[in-house]
């Protein structure tokens, strides 16, 4: 099956690492750019004329977590953003995902599956601005063509992939949706590890419910998760 090809930007500090990269994306089709700082890989990145970004933690000049905050908040891009890092702790993780980030790779990874969890944020970017109406849970409302989230009168803001999640989760509630279903609904084929679908559910339930508002987002151990919203 014929593929469109992407615009991808590298920022990876590794002139070498960046070049091998630069070829094999090359070579699957993509238009690529690199830099090799974050200062240079900023400009480039909020000029808007990529498809995706391929983000290294530890840069020199800007570090990738700076970069992507300046890059959400500043430049006000939406383009997914794939962080690919040798910091696995689930605390990096969070951090990133709560900044605004679409995916997180662990090196090593092989060059294959970057160019796979890429193409897939495209997709997932695609599919998520299509309009379908209007989702409503207890005092939660989601409206699915702006893509904005209230819990009452409060505004929540969310990465793409806790919309996804949340999605999911209200148009099945209160029925029980799998561990194994929720990713695959963000990651397609490609299914990370278990801790990076529990760091954004961490994220998704911190967001929905303060500590005075009731809860909605419920674990079933060992299945997966549930939304219910309790009868006044």
């Amino acid at each position: 099956m014929k593929r469109d090809p992407l615009s991808i930007l590298v920022i990876e500090p590794d002139a070498r690492v960046a070049a091998d990269l630069y070829d094999y994306l090359e070579s699957c089709g993509h238009s690529v750019e690199a830099a090799l700082d974050g200062l240079s890989g900023f400009g480039m990145a909020s000029s808007g004329q990529f498809d995706v970004i391929l983000l290294d933690w530890d840069l020199p000049r800007l570090d990738g977590l700076a970069l992507l905050q300046r890059l959400r908040l500043d430049a006000r891009s939406m383009v997914p953003v794939v962080m690919w890092t040798s910091r696995n702790e689930l605390s990096d993780k969070i951090c990133g995902f709560e900044s605004g980030l679409d995916d997180y790779l662990i090196k090593p990874v092989s060059f294959a599956e970057i160019e796979v969890r890429l193409r897939a944020r495209v997709v997932r970017k695609l599919q998520s601005s299509v309009p379908r109406g209007i989702l409503s849970l207890g005092d939660v409302v989601f409206n699915l063509s702006t893509m904005e989230v209230r819990r009452g009168e409060r505004p929540i803001m969310l990465s793409r992939i806790g919309r996804r999640l949340l999605e999911l989760l209200m148009r099945e509630s209160p029925h029980v949706v799998t561990r194994e279903r929720l990713a695959r609904a963000v990651w397609g084929e490609s299914l990370p590890g278990t801790d990076l679908l529990r760091s954004h559910i961490y994220i998704l339930r911190r967001a929905l419910e303060l500590p005075s508002e009731a809860a909605l987002l419920h674990t079933v151990s060992g299945i997966g998760y549930r939304m219910h919203a309790l009868d006044p």
